[in-house]
């Protein structure tokens, strides 16, 4: 079975590529939960973050995205000295302050996947990759979500982040043309957004 060759090196890499990156999102919940593990991974390995993947999911309360924005000094603090996440001040800092902006775009768009979604006019951007090295690191899609969501406050959320961002909730489909997962979820484009109401 043909699979993009990033994923090859462990079975949880392997996993992750077979059933989640790539596939459109339109939890609210689920998107947080991506948004705060792409800004933990800046500059680290997505096995770094994967490895820590529960940690995460308990440290930020199940990505209860109200629970988090409400954090005060003391559930920083812990967040700080949690050795079971990335002890990073600026990212932790980042996903405190995010959740606070990603409630505002909520109050405005009635959903955060309403605002993601309409950067493609609710339509994924499907790639035609054949090689690994043609696979970029960001695009003008990336540069434009990044400057409309630092204009609204959101932090640590440079262009290449959210270029991965989009490639995890399957706003992008970067899977290579003759990996499995290419035509699996052009396949299921139809079904998943004929469940979505406002799209």
């Amino acid at each position: 079975m043909k699979r993009c060759p990033w994923c090859e090196s462990s079975q949880q890499y392997i996993d992750y590529h077979d059933r989640e990156w790539g596939l459109p999102v339109f939890d609210d919940r689920t998107l947080f939960e991506f948004l705060i593990l792409e800004t933990a991974q800046a500059g680290l390995s997505w096995s770094t973050i994967l490895k820590r993947r529960e940690n995460y999911r308990k440290a930020y309360e199940n990505y209860d995205i109200e629970k988090i924005a409400s954090f005060d000094k003391n559930k920083r603090e812990k967040l700080l000295n949690n050795e079971d996440i990335i002890r990073y001040k600026l990212k932790i800092d980042a996903s405190i302050n995010n959740a606070k902006q990603f409630l505002k775009v909520q109050s405005e768009h009635g959903t955060f996947a309403n605002y993601l979604w309409s950067f493609t006019n609710y339509k994924p951007v499907v790639n035609e990759w054949k090689d690994m090295s043609e696979v970029p690191a960001e695009g003008q899609l990336s540069k434009t979500i990044t400057a409309d969501l630092k204009k609204k406050g959101f932090k640590f959320v440079g262009s290449v982040t959210i270029y991965a961002y989009l490639q995890a909730v399957g706003v992008i489909n970067d899977h290579l043309t003759d990996c499995f997962r290419y035509k699996e979820i052009l396949n299921s484009y139809q079904d998943i957004f004929d469940g979505q109401n406002n799209i």
